[in-house]
């Protein structure tokens, strides 16, 4: 999504009501479903780069900004979607508490409905879940303008065919998502982080193991021959786990850097040039054979490759360990930014954005599988 102005600071403590600010814009995608006019979904723009296609009539969502619904009691915030990700932190900070899968804030740009479409979980997600985890309920606007309500905003409302984990990862091209009702947590009592000089090998095998003990794991990375694991929860818990582990205590500035590093993509890593992967695996498969510099995140199951190898050769050795590989950025603009899909998935995507978007206008172009 590309960027409109939303500034972190105008998240309002009282209640806010969007309906007017909804009806305004499935009015404007209903008008555009009649004119087959395609529209490109404009939010904190923190995606941009990954849409596929610029094409389109820019549609501004950044009046769907505020708080509607905050219980802190219930673990529940329902918010607009051009709210900014870092106010709603803040938000939740303010009553020790939190968006458990750590989500992308952009420098205060990146949004709800951004982060929900993107799917963008930071360090935290390894264990904590996916975005579309905490997910309870959602607004959206289809294709033809329709407002459709899925999900609630209680924990226990499971009742009805879950449209919601259908949006999250979505990329906005199934509709326009107004409101989102979100599942938090506490804070956690206490972070500490530990490294390990090690190969990569060892550290997939060694934190695969720690993995399946009741250890307060929150998050692990490895880069340049250092296994870094996080520990939050109870004081008691996290000395026991120390105790286990052993390792090298970071410093808490220090572990702090790294880990909002790794959740906002500023790691030194990434800046690195060259093309850029983000590959899906399953988290015990061992280090791959592809040339270039590797980082990985969540015991392994999210590696970050760069490599100037053919796009076409790192997909065909992603997907033979049964993951999957995403360009996030590189020099071979004809290369696909997202996996290819199979027949089947393909189909049963296409089948989707048709019940969705029947005039194909949302977002056109991305996924660029579409």
């Amino acid at each position: 999504m590309e960027h409109s102005q939303v500034n972190p600071e105008t998240l309002r403590a009282e209640p806010v009501d969007l309906s007017s600010a909804r009806a305004q814009i499935a009015r404007k995608v209903a008008q555009a479903a009649e004119s087959k006019t395609p529209l490109r979904l404009i939010g904190g723009g923190t995606h941009a780069s990954l849409a596929a296609s610029s094409s389109g009539e820019p549609l501004d969502l950044s009046g769907l900004s505020g708080v509607i619904a905050y219980e802190p009691s219930e673990l529940v915030i329902t918010v607009g979607a051009a709210t900014p990700l870092a106010a709603v932190q803040a938000e939740l900070a303010a009553q020790q508490q939190m968006l458990a899968f750590e989500p992308l804030l952009g420098a205060g740009r990146s949004t709800v409905g951004g982060g929900v479409a993107a799917q963008r979980g930071g360090p935290r997600r390894w264990l904590a879940g996916a975005v579309r985890d905490h997910v309870l309920g959602l607004r959206l606007i289809d294709g033809q303008g329709q407002e459709l309500n899925f999900g609630g905003q209680v924990i226990k409302n499971v009742a009805g065919f879950d449209v919601t984990r259908l949006q999250a990862g979505a990329w906005g091209s199934l509709g326009v998502i107004t409101e989102v009702s979100f599942k938090v947590l506490p804070m956690p009592q206490q972070e500490r982080t530990l490294q390990f000089e090690m190969k990569q090998a060892q550290a997939i095998q060694e934190i695969n193991r720690w993995a399946g003990k009741p250890l307060p794991l929150s998050g692990s990375s490895w880069d340049q021959g250092v296994l870094r694991v996080r520990l939050s929860g109870v004081s008691a818990a996290i000395e026991l786990a120390c105790q286990t582990m052993g390792g090298e205590r970071l410093p808490e500035r220090a572990a702090h850097y790294h880990w909002e590093s790794l959740r906002e993509r500023s790691h030194p890593f990434f800046d690195a040039g060259g093309a850029l992967w983000r590959l899906s695996l399953p988290p015990t498969i061992a280090p791959l054979d592809l040339p270039g510099a590797t980082l990985w995140e969540w015991g392994g199951g999210q590696r970050w490759l760069r490599s100037e190898a053919p796009a076409d050769f790192i997909r065909k050795q992603v997907a033979a360990w049964g993951g999957h590989a995403f360009l996030m950025h590189g020099p071979d603009t004809s290369a696909p930014i997202f996996h290819p899909l199979s027949p089947v998935l393909r189909s049963l995507h296409l089948n989707l954005k048709k019940t969705f978007d029947p005039f194909g206008i949302m977002n056109p172009g991305t996924p660029d599988f579409f």
